[in-house]
C-alpha cells in the first residue's frame, strides 16, 4: 500500500481551565507538550504540522510546528478547531491530536492513518483505548467529513464524537494507553515529574 500524505494538527486552543494555565506551552520532562505532539506527527510522516489556536507567536517558534494559525471559532470547543484545520490543511487526510499527551509517539498517527486507508469510504479513524473513545486522537478524511462536521457545528455540536454517528468510522484498538494519557490537572504534571504514568 502506498504511503499516504497527510497533514498533522495539534489542537492548542483549549481553555485549560482544570490546569489553570495554558497546557499547550507546559513543559513536561524538559519538553514543551505541543512540540512533543508535533514531533510525533512529523516522525510519523506528516508533510506539515499545524497548531490551531492559542498563543500563535509562541507556538510558531516550537520545534515540529510548521504553521500556527488562529482558531476560527475560539472558545467553541475542539470541533471548531478541527473545522479550522480542515480549511487550512494542504492534504485530504488530516491527523488531529490534542496538545496534552506527553507519551504520544509516531506509532499513534501511523496506526490511525493506516486504519483510515483500509476503506476509501471511511471518514475518520479514532483511537479506542480501554473501552473508551478518544476523539482527539483521530485521522480524518476531509473530503468526507468536512460538510457533515460543518453542518453539525451549525446545529450547535461542539464535540467531535457527536458527529461520529453521521460518518463511516473505524475504531483503532491498537493504540497504547500511554499515548492518550493526558495532563489535565497540576497533579498530572507532578505525576509525570515523579516518573510515573
Amino acid at each position: 500500500m502506498a504511503e499516504l500524505t497527510f497533514t498533522g494538527v495539534v489542537l492548542t486552543g483549549g481553555s485549560s481551565r482544570r490546569m489553570g494555565r495554558d497546557k499547550s506551552l507546559l513543559e513536561v520532562s524538559g519538553k514543551i507538550l505541543s512540540s512533543v505532539v508535533a514531533m510525533a506527527l512529523k516522525e510519523a510522516g506528516a508533510s506539515e504540522v499545524l497548531a490551531v489556536g492559542g498563543d500563535i507567536e509562541a507556538l510558531a517558534a516550537l520545534q515540529g510546528i510548521d504553521r500556527a494559525i488562529p482558531d476560527d471559532f475560539p472558545g467553541e470547543g475542539p470541533l471548531g478547531g478541527i473545522l479550522t484545520a480542515f480549511d487550512q490543511a494542504r492534504h485530504d487526510v488530516v491527523v488531529v491530536l490534542a496538545c496534552d499527551t506527553p507519551r504520544v509517539d509516531a506509532a499513534t498517527p501511523r496506526s490511525l492513518v493506516d486504519a483510515l486507508t483500509t476503506d476509501p469510504e471511511c471518514a475518520v479513524a479514532y483511537a479506542y483505548v480501554d473501552a473508551r473513545v478518544q476523539p482527539l486522537t483521530a485521522a480524518w478524511r476531509r473530503s468526507l467529513a468536512h460538510e457533515p462536521i460543518r453542518s453539525a457545528f451549525g446545529r450547535g455540536a461542539r464535540a467531535p464524537r457527536s458527529v461520529f454517528s453521521e460518518l463511516n468510522v473505524v475504531e483503532v484498538a491498537t493504540i497504547s494507553p500511554a499515548a492518550v494519557d493526558d495532563v489535565d490537572h497540576p497533579e498530572d504534571l507532578q505525576r509525570y515529574a515523579a516518573g510515573s504514568q
